[in-house]
């Protein structure tokens, strides 16, 4: 197979990312690997579209530090290959990262992934349900059981009366946004830092506010689930504990948040069976929970990361399950002439 990993760009992408190590298990597996940015897409006069992408020279790499020095310098060929050379296009990308200074870019893996799929491309996670998700108010279409207490508003008085009904406080973030970027935690509505806190989050549009749940200070964990299942690999679950560093209130592991094993809990498994059904319908073939207590915080349906950790805590090759699922797919697609609609190849 012909596996491309739509990313951002190359230059922001590390030895220490998920999109990495996946790529890593598929040169394994015997597969051609490119990188593909929101710019090299192209739709010609015959309606016919092609993707320029990065190709890695097919290579038995080790580590992910020298698969990424190669990204990153001339051994990386840039190629123009008819989408139908294209076997999976793996959307990796993180529009809140582009919504500001790119606008262009941040839903173009979506628009040309919908293309794409049409073409008989497998298109992971389904750009159809993709969407649906480019900000947290997704969450808001799961079950109230596994949600916090939840308020979504521009207001600020609506949010200081949300804050006065929450005894342990609340956290205050934006809608749009990933990675920890402007989180706060505010005890009361007369914390005096509540003015400058709007102000600051505000400016990105809608705000969330969500009841503060003790366990938080212990951190989240981050929860695999693939084909709307849990990811499990020699009978160890993809799951790790997201440590916040002293003094933070975030456990993202770019902010010094620390990954740690965590023992999987039948509450963590209600959870996950929970939001499976959603999880399917929408085609979302890997995703991340960030679970805290019996509660879910995000789901993470772009760029959940995490995967390097786990092979390091667990001496367990998750990427290597995600691969062959793509390779189980790519099978079932062909077999069957390519009639399986993209949205539920994505699951199966």
């Amino acid at each position: 197979m012909r596996i491309a990993f739509f990313v951002n760009s190359i230059e922001g992408e590390s030895p220490h990312y998920t999109t990495t190590t996946l790529a890593l298990a598929a040169l394994g597996r015997g597969h051609d690997v490119c990188y593909v940015t929101p710019s090299d897409f192209v739709l010609r006069a015959d309606d016919g579209l092609a993707i320029r992408g990065l190709e890695l020279p097919a290579s038995n790499y080790k580590k992910p530090e020298t698969l990424h020095k190669d990204l990153q310098s001339k051994s990386a060929e840039m190629r123009t290959f008819d989408v139908e050379e294209i076997d999976v296009l793996f959307l990796r990308n993180d529009p809140s990262l582009d919504a500001v200074d790119r606008p262009w870019a941040a839903n173009v893996g979506i628009i040309f992934g919908r293309m794409a799929a049409q073409r008989g491309v497998l298109v992971v996670n389904d750009p159809e349900g993709l969407a649906q998700a480019q900000n947290k108010l997704y969450f808001q279409d799961f079950p109230a059981s596994v949600r916090p207490t939840t308020l979504i508003s521009k207001n600020i008085e609506e949010i200081r009366d949300f804050l006065d009904g929450q005894k342990k406080g609340a956290i205050v973030k934006p809608l749009q946004g990933s990675g920890g970027k402007n989180v706060f935690k505010v005890t009361s509505p007369k914390d005096h830092n509540l003015n400058q806190i709007f102000e600051a989050v505000s400016g990105e549009g809608y705000l969330i506010a969500q009841a503060f749940l003790p366990e938080a200070s212990e951190g989240d964990v981050r929860f695999f689930m693939m084909n709307g299942r849990p990811l499990v690999r020699d009978g160890k679950y993809a799951a790790f504990r997201r440590v916040p560093a002293k003094g933070e209130i975030r456990s993202n592991i770019h902010v010094g948040g620390g990954p740690a094993p965590v023992e999987v809990t039948e509450t963590m498994l209600a959870i996950a069976e929970t939001v499976r059904p959603k999880l399917i319908h929408d085609g979302m073939f890997l995703v991340g929970l960030d679970i805290v207590g019996d509660k879910i915080l995000e789901i993470n349906v772009f760029t959940p990361g995490g995967l390097n950790n786990l092979s390091e805590l667990y001496e367990t090759n998750f990427s290597d399950s995600v691969i062959a699922a793509l390779e189980e797919k790519k099978a079932i697609s062909d077999a069957y002439g390519k009639r399986i609609a993209n949205r539920e190849l994505a699951t199966l």
